[in-house]
């Protein structure tokens, strides 16, 4: 009798099949994102790279044999140049003034919109339409269908009441420039507050008003409360938009009578005084300015993000 020895099974060492590795699918999913990535990196990241280079050197465009390594010095003459430091000034007011009034108009015709009324498809798209408008015919249409002291509605109307009528861009500059921003911005504002109304917890509303609540007392405890994100986050957004806002400056006033901001004065410095690095320096500052602001509008988007996923 003769016994017999089966040698063990073994299992192969590459399985047929075998699924592909996490890092494999990885790459897998993100290699059709790689094409608008490199995209992006050639038409943003590339140009950035090119002025921050720029602002270390004292370089004019007129004589560019001339041009010489400087360090800081073009940022330190950005920070203590007396037309610099006004027109951020400037800038600062322009944007706070703008960005306060749109937000208080939007969250008014966002209350508005909120309500159900005959036609209110038809009042909100008449609504959002300033913000669809090209921002320069924006800035024409105020400064010659509006402002003009000849022929302008505004100065037509008065005329036709017996009033007075002044010349707006060269009396109140400034305002001027504010309102023809406001009148772009409000829709902004509106369209993220209504978003805000439009997620509210109706049954906490219904319950409040069967305990008697009046509609100011649903508006300063519930509704308000609710939509500090939604303000944060308009305030955030319109801040970085019209701090970097050009069109309404250049078309309106040309950056004369006190309105040049800090756009409009790199501008000067690039086209006009051809100092490329001195207008390279500010609009390293802008960016940075920019930036910082983009970073709590982010943080109040997480947020926002974060709560809708936790009521959901």
């Amino acid at each position: 009798m003769t016994a017999t020895t089966t040698a063990p099974l073994t299992a192969p060492s590459v399985r047929a099949g075998k699924p592909p590795s996490r890092r494999l699918r990885a790459w897998a999913t993100r290699a059709p994102l790689l094409p608008a990535l490199i995209f992006m990196i050639a038409v943003t990241q590339l140009p950035f790279v090119a002025t921050l280079v720029i602002s270390f050197f004292d370089w004019n465009s007129l004589y560019p044999d001339a041009r010489s390594f400087t360090g800081l010095g073009n940022y330190s003459e950005v920070l203590s140049d007396p037309d610099l430091r006004r027109s951020v000034w400037t800038t600062v007011l322009l944007t706070v003034a703008v960005v306060l009034a749109s937000l208080v108009l939007g969250l008014a015709l966002a209350l508005l919109l909120d309500r159900r009324f005959k036609g209110r498809g038809v009042v909100r798209t008449l609504l959002i339409a300033p913000f669809l408008v090209v921002p320069v015919a924006a800035a024409l249409l105020w400064k010659h269908v509006l402002y003009n002291p000849e022929y302008g509605l505004f100065n037509g109307l008065l005329h036709y009441v017996g009033g007075p009528e002044p010349d707006w861009i060269s009396n109140t500059p400034l305002l001027a420039v504010e309102a023809a921003l406001v009148w772009q911005w409000t829709p902004f504002m509106m369209l993220i507050l209504l978003a805000g109304l439009q997620s509210r917890d109706q049954q906490q509303i219904e319950a409040a008003r069967v305990d008697g609540a009046s509609d100011w007392q649903v508006f300063r405890h519930l509704t308000l409360p609710h939509l500090r994100r939604y303000l944060e986050l308009g305030a955030l957004l319109g801040s970085i938009y019209i701090v970097q806002n050009f069109d309404a400056v250049f078309t309106i006033t040309s950056g004369g009578l006190g309105t040049a901001n800090l756009p409009y004065t790199v501008y000067q410095s690039f086209y006009q005084a051809h100092e490329n690095g001195l207008a390279s320096a500010a609009g390293v500052l802008v960016v940075i300015g920019s930036i910082i602001i983009a970073t709590f509008a982010l943080r109040v988007v997480s947020s926002l993000f974060r709560e809708e996923v936790s009521r959901a």
